[in-house]
């Protein structure tokens, strides 16, 4: 059987892969991911060191020497963290900011106090969607979640008719729109353009918010007719400040970093030319560290000082909105440590030479990697960063358009039905106060609306574009 060293690729020319090493790396990636997966799901280790421990699995079986698989590991994991781990900390900060300084408040009661009852669920999800631009998931569902029972209480409202859009709002800019890690992690591995997969990932969102929230969640408030459940309410951050920003300042610090990374990408498509004095200006100004570092400066002015807080408030809250992201940051990490074991041990290549026998198309071949890992591991971001990892060759002769879909494909695939082996799931059912069943007919069909919706979407902007 012919060996296999973490090296192949790095021949120029690649050396043509056997068939005898074809099922050799078929197993190895197989017996990795399912390393992963059993850490994960049967011993409840944490994502960081089950990646680390797969990744060094998979490139004893893929035959590679143990210290060659650690010197890949440990690039991948360095050059993951250096391309994406300044925006995660950054996205973080503007998060905290938000949130301690009653500007995500300020943002929710204006669009409340403007919406008719009819209007209400489509209130919820324009609120969920403005409000996940800069949050993390888990950070914006704690955050939307007073809001959700509140409105749902005082309206007399079914808990799934609010709560399935704000939800949906959530996961989708999950999923789909940087700075989330999952597709800052697939951008930096399939060498995408960060502003043209914001441009396509705001069109895809659009629809698929709209089917998965609002529409949805008629069907839903009848599969599971509760109310919002009899407790007290958690406190809203802004209840212990005498002053918050004004909805204009918050609403344009959020979209501050949006706007410069979409004006760059305009440019870069009016101007095309990399020595136009223009295009430089707007390469740096629109690059994500500069947008969210702007964001986050004008933040602590917009946000942080309306709000009364002091310097010391203000260091204090920066240094709250990192601590959270330490795992995070490790997880992706690892995951990028992961994905370049991957390529190392010949399997982007194995990929690429089995494709061009299918007929499936690389956009659904990568949607189909992120939905069965998604499954397996109950991880979105793991599943982005292992599919990223997976089908990275497949971008090479692709368009900067599609290889954008592609990120997109992978986001839409990490969503897929999540069920009891996602945290996700268990933050949803207790704080909505739900059965296993109930989440799994609300929560998880919406996840699975999202990421057939998307990947359809993705698909069918492809064959236009």
């Amino acid at each position: 059987m012919t060996r296999l060293s973490v090296e192949m690729l790095a021949a120029d020319p690649v050396e043509p892969i056997t068939s005898a090493g074809h099922a050799q790396l078929g197993i190895a990636v197989l017996a990795g991911i399912a390393v992963i997966v059993l850490l994960i799901t049967k011993f409840k280790m944490h994502a960081f060191l089950a990646l680390t421990i797969g990744s060094l699995a998979l490139g004893a079986f893929a035959g590679a020497p143990l210290d060659k698989a650690i010197t890949s590991f440990t690039t991948g994991l360095g050059s993951t963290v250096a391309g994406v781990g300044v925006l995660i900390a950054l996205g973080a900060i503007l998060g905290k900011l938000l949130a301690d300084s009653g500007g995500a408040d300020q943002i929710v009661d204006t669009i409340l106090a403007k919406a008719s009852p009819r209007s209400m669920p489509w209130a919820m999800v324009l609120i969920a969607s403005v409000i996940g631009l800069p949050l993390f998931f888990e950070v914006g569902i704690v955050l939307l979640i007073p809001v959700v029972l509140m409105v749902a209480k005082r309206g007399n409202y079914s808990l799934m008719r609010i709560g399935i859009p704000a939800l949906a709002g959530l996961s989708v800019m999950h999923g789909l729109i940087p700075p989330h890690p999952g597709p800052l992690v697939a951008v930096d591995a399939v060498k995408a353009n960060l502003g043209l997969t914001l441009a396509l990932g705001v069109l895809v969102a659009i629809p698929t918010v709209i089917i998965a929230g609002p529409l949805f969640s008629k069907v839903a408030a009848r599969w599971v007719d509760v109310q919002a459940p009899d407790r007290m309410l958690p406190q809203r951050p802004s209840e212990d400040l005498e002053n918050r920003p004004g909805f204009g300042a918050t609403l344009a610090t959020i979209l501050l970093p949006v706007v410069l990374m979409l004006s760059k990408a305009l440019v870069d498509i009016i101007v095309d030319d990399s020595t136009h004095t223009v295009q430089r200006v707007f390469d740096v100004i629109g690059s994500p560290l500069i947008a969210l570092l702007a964001a986050v400066i004008v933040g602590m002015f917009t946000l942080g000082r309306p709000a009364g807080f002091t310097k010391e408030r203000l260091s204090s809250t920066v240094e709250k909105g990192l601590m959270p992201i330490a795992g995070i940051l490790l997880i992706v990490g690892a995951g990028g440590g992961f994905k370049q074991t991957l390529i190392d041990s010949g399997v982007g290549q194995m990929i690429l030479d089995i494709s061009k026998d299918w007929s499936i198309p690389a956009l659904l071949l990568a949607w189909l990697i992120a939905v069965a890992i998604r499954l397996a591991t109950g991880s979105a971001t793991v599943a982005t960063i292992s599919a990223a990892g997976l089908v990275a060759p497949l971008a090479a002769d692709m368009s900067s358009t599609h290889t954008a879909l592609l990120v997109l494909a992978i986001g839409a695939g990490s969503v897929f039905f999540s069920h009891v082996n996602d945290a996700g799931f268990w933050l949803v059912k207790e704080y909505f106060g739900l059965s296993v069943g109930q989440t799994l007919k609300t929560w998880s069909v919406m996840e699975t609306i999202i990421s057939v919706v998307a990947g359809g979407l993705v698909l069918l902007l492809s064959l236009v574009i």
